[in-house]
């Protein structure tokens, strides 16, 4: 999972820095970052009050907290927000806090939280090609505007080269913080943001490599010759490689604090975005008190796309991350190519696993293996820094698990400071089958958990267990791609249970894209290229297909956007039978979602189910949450005087709880062939019966919309708790599928 490490991307939320400063009393108080939501400002009875936000926000601010001294120790008003959300970032004490509470206008705050951060081959694997389908259809993105909030970018890439692109439409407002030669007509603005931070680093430069490999995943030019050591060989391009790029750096190092991302998103929305990717979340929590829920409202609001990662943290479930009904949550698969390099026992067992690192020199001569936990000691199970100091490893090739809190790389350098001549890595339990193609320090293999107990058990049955590591380079062909990623968060939602999350899955595994430094020192080239995994790498994906259907449909909106990728995913894999996960076994839609993308068909959909914005306050009221609670996500003065359930949002997809019945009613948009009509074909879920009403739909014309109701019944005893099935509608051209997703109560 590296960055994405980056759940994928790493994580942990810590809330923000205590720092103290002098009070009246001469006692140290406790400095935090706060996020403050409080209304907006009203001109209305007014007239001669002045429309400047900033002052409004500061009127809020004691006094002795308004200084003119422009140092980040002492700056106690970070962020003036003007369009992400109503409110401001401080740096207060909880006294501070307090007294704000009194002031007319002031709704909440509480102390921000730091986020984490959850190619030659995927394009060609989704589909797309450059004769033929959505790339040639949408002119390959051209004229979209795809924002990236992540760790900023390495702008002389060649996967950034503005050769052949015209400039950005007219309504782009944004800036370069680069020098100018650095941005051109692909890389049109690069900003960063690093008040909370505090981050000596002032430009967007991107000293990590997530979010150039993010950036160029997204829309990275064609680029010829792009490899890892010689593997993944071929032309890296980006899924919208003539789109434009604008950069806002809101991560330094493992920090994403809350406040800059929230910079970032008001920035993006002022400039004029038209599609947004953020492979950054947190845990799950309400949506008024989530910060990414709340800002991509007001960019949704605006016509803006807005693509999340779901997170790293399956395969448990109920990890989901960035549920929002107005985001689309991606979660991570497999492609159908591999960087093989198989661990060949003894006795003549092999084991397909994954290595970029692949020497042409390593010698098939058996060496002898060893476990480097037989001795029972965890640390050295995981082969922690130092653990193997003195061990009786030298020549050897060593068997590590994988865990611990220690990086798969990491393990493979202790083995070789320890004497070690290769290592196979083997997954644990819930990371049972995604494997890795790292760039380790010595020749190594990553394997299975399968794998790794096989190799225990045979090294447990000789007295003179040996291995080697056969290193077969790039393969093409898995048939049972793509495979739900082990790492992948899994529904259901907790935020949001009536809506099923994550609502997609794309390429996330060993993928290559853009790097900023060469991995190969002795490498004297500008082609850098990585291979990363997480939904920080799938998340890129779906944001570019987005800019290409945006490009071809300017007109659709997010959500239009959003029911075409869902409607039109795929169920199987490339042998046909039923997407997996990690287990080899039927993936439930709790992993998959609607399924895994496919963009030449959601180019042309059929139907669509349309969502405007105010269509959200009802469901919002529906959860229960308060006026106050609904006007912040709202952006706007809402009283909750009708609310839905959950269920009752215009989705493209069910997720029931279903005691004895329940009915729910959807209306489809007609974006097809101007006159046709649509069947309804069922596959229900086990134990459950299902109706439609009508059966048939019939349209006139473009844009007509028709609406159906669906009821949900028990059908008898059902010993499993979910269930899961769906609906579609069937025309002489078009499928529109709906899958369903049923928990029993």
């Amino acid at each position: 999972m590296a960055l994405h490490k980056i759940l994928v991307f790493s994580v942990f939320f810590t809330l923000v820095y205590g720092e103290q400063f002098p009070s009246s009393k001469n006692v140290k108080t406790e400095l935090k970052t706060y996020i403050v939501h409080v209304n907006k400002l009203d001109t209305s009875t007014d007239p001669s009050l002045s429309d400047d936000t900033k002052s409004y926000h500061e009127s809020f601010l004691p006094v002795s907290t308004t200084t003119t001294d422009s140092s980040a120790e002492n700056r106690q008003l970070i962020y003036s927000y003007q369009n992400a959300i109503s409110g401001f970032s401080a740096r207060l004490t909880a006294e501070e806090v307090e007294a704000m509470k009194a002031k007319d206008g002031f709704i909440s705050a509480r102390p921000e939280r730091t986020y984490r951060r959850f190619t030659t081959h995927s394009p060609n694997f989704l589909g797309l090609h450059p004769e033929t389908g959505l790339w040639k259809q949408s002119s390959f993105g051209k004229g979209v505007i795809i924002g990236v909030l992540d760790t900023g970018i390495f702008p002389t890439h060649p996967s950034f080269s503005g050769a052949g692109l015209p400039p950005p439409p007219a309504k782009w407002k944004g800036k370069c913080e680069f020098e100018a030669a650095k941005c051109n007509n692909k890389l049109t603005g690069a900003r960063s943001f690093n008040l909370a931070a505090n981050a000596s680093q002032q430009t967007p430069l991107d000293d990590d490599g997530h979010g150039t490999h993010t950036a160029s995943t997204a829309a990275g030019a064609f680029v010829k010759n792009a490899s890892v050591f010689g593997n993944a060989y071929g032309t890296a391009v980006g899924i919208a490689p003539l789109a434009h790029l604008a950069i806002y750096k809101v991560c330094f190092g493992p920090d994403c604090p809350e406040s800059d991302i929230l910079a970032g998103l008001d920035a993006a929305i002022e400039d004029g975005v038209d599609v947004l990717s953020i492979s950054l979340g947190e845990d799950s929590m309400p949506f008024f008190n989530d910060n990414i829920a709340i800002g991509s409202f007001a960019a949704v609001q605006k016509g803006i796309f807005v693509s999340c990662a779901g997170g790293n943290s399956g395969p448990t479930e109920q990890t989901i991350t960035n549920e929002a009904p107005w985001i689309l949550t991606v979660g991570a698969s497999t492609i159908d190519r591999s960087i093989r390099a198989t661990a060949k026992l003894g006795d003549g067992q092999e084991f397909d696993g994954e290595s970029v690192f692949q020497p042409k020199d390593f010698p098939p001569t058996p060496l002898p293996l060893v476990y480097a936990g037989a001795d029972g000691n965890e640390d050295s199970a995981f082969c922690a820094n130092g653990s193997l100091a003195g061990a009786d490893v030298r020549g050897k090739v060593v068997l590590c698990d994988r865990g611990g809190g220690v990086a798969r790389v990491d393990k493979g350098a202790e083995v070789k400071n320890a004497g070690g001549a290769a290592m196979i890595l083997a997954n644990d339990q819930a990371n049972a089958f995604s494997t890795s193609a790292d760039a380790h320090l010595l020749p190594a293999t990553h394997v299975s958990y399968a794998a790794g107990l096989k190799t225990k058990a045979y090294i447990n049955s000789t007295t003179m267990p040996t291995a080697t590591i056969l290193f077969k380079g790039t393969v093409i062909g898995d048939s049972l791609a793509p495979i739900v990623a082990s790492f992948s968060s899994r529904g259901p939602s907790m935020a949001t249970p009536g809506i099923l999350k994550p609502d997609i899955i794309g390429p996330g595994v060993n993928i290559l894209a853009a790097w900023p430094v060469p991995l190969d020192t002795n490498t004297n080239t500008k082609l850098t290229f990585n291979v990363e995994s997480g939904t920080s790498m799938a998340c890129p994906h779906l944001s570019g297909m987005a800019a290409l259907l945006k490009s071809a449909h300017p007109y659709w909106s997010p959500a239009a956007i959003k029911s075409a990728i869902m409607t039109t995913a795929n169920l199987v894999n490339l042998k046909g039978t039923a997407i997996v996960d990690q287990t080899l076994t039927a993936a439930d839609l709790f992993a998959t979602g609607a399924g895994h993308a496919n963009p030449s068909r959601a180019n042309d959909p059929g139907l669509v189910y349309d969502i405007a914005t105010d269509d959200y306050i009802p469901y919002l009221c529906g959860l229960g949450y308060s006026d106050q609670q609904v006007s912040t996500i709202a952006h706007k003065s809402v009283h909750c005087t009708s609310e839905i359930g959950e269920g009752q949002l215009n989705y493209p997809t069910f997720s029931v709880e279903l005691g004895s019945s329940q009915s729910f009613t959807r209306t489809v948009t007609n974006v097809g062939a101007a006159a046709s009509y649509y069947s309804v074909k069922i596959v229900a879920p086990q134990g459950v019966s299902v109706s439609v009403q009508p059966a048939r739909l019939q349209f006139t014309k473009l844009n007509e919309k028709a609406s159906y109701a669906v009821t949900f019944s028990r059908s008898g005893n059902n010993t499993s708790s979910f269930s899961q099935g769906y609906l579609k509608w069937v025309s002489s051209k078009y499928t529109v599928r709906s899958v369903v997703s049923v928990k029993f109560i």
